[in-house]
């Protein structure tokens, strides 16, 4: 993450080195207030809040990123399981009742995201007092970014999220989740268009987040996961598809895909070279992305964004904005269904040289007349190859009305952390 700009780290544990008992209640207490008060007022303490946000998010196993992807992986048949000896990995597999409470994948995912809300809102509130407004306005946007990420983690695996932070918070809809994250990048939005992003914010975090085109690649993510397909449509086209936006990593920091699984070959991996597809979704034979995200050493393993040490890791694809876009022209109250076979083969036909992280399917443009149905059936099939270990297809199979069946769980129950400790917490899905 190039080197995480170690001058501010001393200033992010002040608040990151948080004791995770009492995560649950969502009421993260430093010891020393005075030293805590002191980072939340100087641009300097604020900077290591925020790239503590972005660490806490993207690095180690314990991270949002990869737990997330594993999650998702071994719930959906995208991953397996290697070591019958990882037994939260192992119950995620089996699926149903195996799951529960106690699971700390998931529990990784629930502390994870509470905990960067609350960090997140501290930068957000906290920047706007200080001088330098466009500096603040960098505070803002960053620090947003993984707040609205970690109320999206939270409204795809629950299906009611904490409405804050503090002792017995009372819960919202996922769907709310959804909407809280698209106001929080709005308000981020509207603070960097009245004070633009300075040089001298950028140069003080990691390298690699191409801020503006995130938060609208993010807006249009959850208004379509919300069902707000002009919203999302709208949001799409915002987005620079040439630029990337990325995680990036050193030797500090290390890829966690590559570092907890590739490397090991102990954890996770895909489950074939159909990446878990069956049917009328297995990709075609000569789908360029297949080599891309997998490899065959005696067995089928991770390759793409997993790929190395250093490899960074996209915030989001220019070809999920694209597939968006597809979608809510699909999904519209009248649906412009030439429009969303438009937007669809630009995904098919796409080759790695034109795009911005190499990805490319490089197939036959597909041609005819197809109903609404007939063209979400495509969509969702390419999403699940092009958005491969991306921890979005969980949402998607639940949207595209897959079958239960094809799937471990419909939405998790919730960490027996926060049920001791918050009488509001909801019942568990049946599945």
């Amino acid at each position: 993450m190039k080197n995480l700009k170690s001058k501010y780290i001393g200033c992010a544990s002040l608040l990151i080195a948080i004791t995770f008992s009492t995560a649950c209640k969502k009421e993260y207490l430093n010891p020393n207030a005075a030293t805590a008060n002191d980072v939340l007022t100087s641009a300097k303490g604020l900077t290591g809040v925020t790239v503590g946000l972005q660490k806490t998010f993207s690095t180690s196993r314990a991270g949002l990123l990869y737990a997330a992807i594993t999650v998702n992986g071994l719930t959906t048949n995208e991953l397996i399981s290697i070591n019958t000896g990882n037994t939260n990995e192992e119950r995620l597999v089996a699926g149903g009742v195996q799951v529960d409470g106690t699971n700390t994948v998931l529990l990784n995912i629930w502390v994870g995201a509470n905990k960067i809300i609350y960090d997140a809102d501290n930068v957000i509130n906290n920047a706007a007092n200080l001088a330098d407004k466009n500096y603040a306005a960098g505070l803002i946007a960053h620090a947003s970014i993984f707040k609205a990420l970690a109320l999206g983690n939270l409204s795809e695996y629950w299906e009611q999220v904490p409405s804050g932070t503090g002792q017995n918070v009372s819960f919202i809809s996922r769907i709310e989740g959804y909407n809280k994250a698209i106001s929080t990048i709005d308000n981020a939005l509207s603070v960097i268009a009245a004070n633009p992003i300075n040089a001298s914010f950028l140069g003080n975090i990691p390298s690699g987040l191409d801020i503006p085109n995130t938060l609208n690649a993010l807006k249009a993510r959850y208004a379509l996961f919300s069902g707000n397909y002009a919203l999302a449509l709208t949001a799409a086209n915002a987005v620079d598809l040439t630029k990337r936006s990325t995680f990036t990593y050193d030797a500090l920091n290390l890829n966690p895909i590559f570092e907890v699984a590739t490397s090991t070959n102990n954890v996770i991996q895909p489950k074939n070279l159909n990446l878990g597809q069956t049917g009328t979704n297995v990709p075609d034979a000569n789908d360029a992305r297949i080599p891309f995200y997998t490899a065959v050493n005696t067995t089928v393993r991770i390759n793409g964004f997993g790929a190395g040490t250093f490899t960074q890791f996209p915030v989001y694809l220019p070809g999920e904005v694209t597939l968006i876009k597809a979608e809510a022209h699909a999904r519209q109250a009248t649906p412009n269904l030439s429009s969303a076979l438009t937007e669809l083969n630009k995904i098919v036909t796409k080759t790695a040289a034109t795009d911005p992280f190499g990805l490319g399917a490089a197939l036959p443009a597909l041609t005819g007349t197809y109903t609404q149905q007939q063209l979400l059936d495509l969509i969702y099939k390419h999403r699940c190859i092009e958005l491969f270990m991306s921890g979005l297809k969980l949402e998607d199979m639940r949207r595209f009305n897959q079958p239960l069946a094809d799937r471990k769980r419909n939405f998790f129950p919730y960490p027996f952390q926060e049920r001791d400790n918050n009488t509001n917490t909801p019942a568990d899905p049946a599945f």
